[in-house]
């Protein structure tokens, strides 16, 4: 069934019951709102600490603006962009979308007004709803993007070019329009992260949606009464996908609007969160502020926390083992996605695997996985090969190119360009990003191994491994370093601690200098590479390294 019928489904059964929270902590001192000043008076609202709805006032408003779309002109397999941050309108917004049978395509915050209009154009969007933070970013171009007919803005002081949501959906009926959507219809296109180059538009049908909602749940168990904390960007398919546990079964989600660590521990206590999916870096942020005594917290309720999962990036098992340490309590998993894949969850570690911490686990609820050599055969158990998937959630296609399409679907199966290798007992490690494997005097050098065995270091924050060209070898490896905060590590420190790695993976090149990561965790190597490799080239050429 196409996943809209949930929402309805939830209005039916838990119409009084709290839906959506949203927090924004900056706004701390001013007032609550409950569900029916918000929905009654101030909708759009921005300098409120804490609103709420319920579910028959989310499943009202998204009736409300898949009605406003149907009386625009927008039909059947239309695509409708979202730009905004996460706020209580996001979802509703989305789900009006799905309701009116249109393709809902969530767009990155931080993309720059080119990238928006590029987006916006791959994707044949005819409607941009957008909020206020990006009024200049759209500003920039509404007169050079013809495809999109209907500019809606969603917020305060609405701008002179744009239609204001607020408004306009207060006059329209609140009743399901009863478009007939199937599994097989198309639903979302999301954008890959980009970190390989310009994103690509992922088409996804209604059932990988709803594949997404089956396996959240069968893997952590959510129940009406779990609280999910939900912190990443809504636009990105693992924070949305990691709700649809909650949302299948009418569990309650808060929207946190800061990723400060002593904002999560006090909202987690707030809202008495059971489930809080992470970044690796604001799990190292939280465990610093506890450890540096900024966070105390005998403060703080934290009771009903039950679960802390990770996602999007490999995870150090450095950080899990002081995770458990100061959490002993706490419940872990580890999901393994891509956006191609719907997001999180075709390979998981499971809650009952800890043991096997490092590892990204077995095939998930629903998917098959398999590890192949260049030629797609299937490797022996413990080398080192491709991963690929295959189930309900793999994608339809990138949109608009069918090349890009054809390289990475075959018979069903995606192949996710990620190196990986399986232990005897069937749990599958991440090796590294085939693009990012280095190639040292013919040693293919896997730079996540490095980056996770450099973690533990007590100094360091984060890590990205990198490799440099070099006129002998071909490349070399590069680390660059972030150190703890207060922390100074030296370049004869970090490499003493190396001593312990094969000398073929030991880095021939130290960079102390903050790690960039983009809002899905995942480290910007392209940014590093061009950034480090120019320099290390001009070096060469002057005649400054080897």
């Amino acid at each position: 069934m196409p996943i809209t019928e949930i929402l309805q489904k939830n209005a039916d059964f838990y119409p009084n019951d709290v839906a959506l929270t949203e927090i924004n902590p900056q706004f701390e001192d001013t007032r609550r709102m409950t569900w029916r000043e918000y929905a009654l008076i101030e909708t759009g609202k921005s300098d409120v600490y804490k609103r709420e709805i319920t579910w028959s006032e989310f499943n009202k408003m998204s009736n409300r603006f898949a009605n406003l779309l149907l009386t625009r002109g927008i039909k059947k397999g239309d695509k409708v962009a979202i730009l905004m941050m996460n706020c209580l309108e996001w979802l509703p917004i989305y789900f009006g979308v799905l309701k009116t049978g249109a393709v809902a395509v969530p767009l990155n915050f931080r993309y720059t007004a080119e990238e928006i209009k590029y987006c916006l154009k791959k994707a044949d969007a005819q409607v941009l709803v957008f909020g206020p933070e990006f009024t200049g970013r759209v500003e920039e171009i509404f007169d050079r993007t013809p495809e999109v007919r209907i500019w809606m803005y969603c917020g305060e002081d609405c701008p002179t070019f744009a239609d204001s949501f607020d408004q306009l959906i207060t006059y329209c009926s609140t009743k399901s329009p009863k478009i007939k959507i199937t599994d097989d219809d198309d639903g979302a296109i999301y954008y890959s992260s980009g970190t390989t180059g310009f994103p690509k538009a992922i088409l996804h049908a209604h059932r990988s949606l709803m594949h997404a909602c089956m396996v959240e749940q069968n893997h952590h168990s959510q129940t009406k009464d779990d609280v999910f904390l939900c912190i990443p960007p809504l636009y990105h398919t693992g924070a949305k996908m990691h709700w649809f546990g909650s949302f299948l079964v009418g569990g309650r989600a808060v929207l946190l609007r800061g990723v400060k660590p002593e904002w999560i521990i006090k909202v987690a206590s707030e809202e008495k969160c059971s489930i809080v999916w992470l970044l690796v870096p604001w799990a190292q942020d939280i465990l610093d502020a506890i450890e540096s005594g900024k966070i105390d917290l005998n403060e703080y309720d934290l009771s009903a926390w039950r679960l802390m999962h990770i996602g999007a990036q490999p995870v150090p098992p450095a950080l899990i083992k002081r995770w458990k340490e100061v959490f002993p309590n706490h419940q872990y998993d580890t999901n393994y996605g891509l956006s191609e894949s719907i997001g999180p969850g075709c390979v998981h570690l499971g809650v009952e695997n800890i043991h096997k911490v490092g590892a990204i686990g077995v095939p998930g609820y629903g998917w098959q996985v398999k590890i192949v050599d260049g030629d797609k055969n299937e490797v022996k158990q413990g080398d080192v090969g491709e991963l690929a998937v295959k189930g309900p959630g793999v994608m339809n296609c990138y949109y608009k190119d069918e090349a890009a399409t054809n390289e990475v679907l075959k018979d069903g199966w995606l192949f996710t360009g990620d190196m990986a290798m399986q232990d005897p007992d069937g749990f599958i490690y991440l090796v590294d990003r085939k693009k990012d494997v280095i190639i040292s005097g013919g040693e293919n050098i896997y730079p996540v191994q490095i980056e996770d065995f450099l973690r533990a270091h007590p100094k360091i924050k984060d890590v990205a491994v990198i490799g440099l060209p070099d006129k002998r070898l071909g490349e070399i490896t590069c680390a660059i370093i972030e150190a703890k905060e207060g922390a100074a590590i030296t370049e004869e420190e970090a490499a003493e601690f190396c001593l312990d790695l094969p000398r073929y993976k030991r880095p021939r090149k130290y960079i102390f200098a903050e790690v960039p990561r983009n809002p899905t965790g995942k480290i910007e190597k392209p940014l590093l590479r061009k950034k480090y490799s120019t320099e290390h080239l001009v070096a060469m050429q002057n005649g400054i390294t080897e």
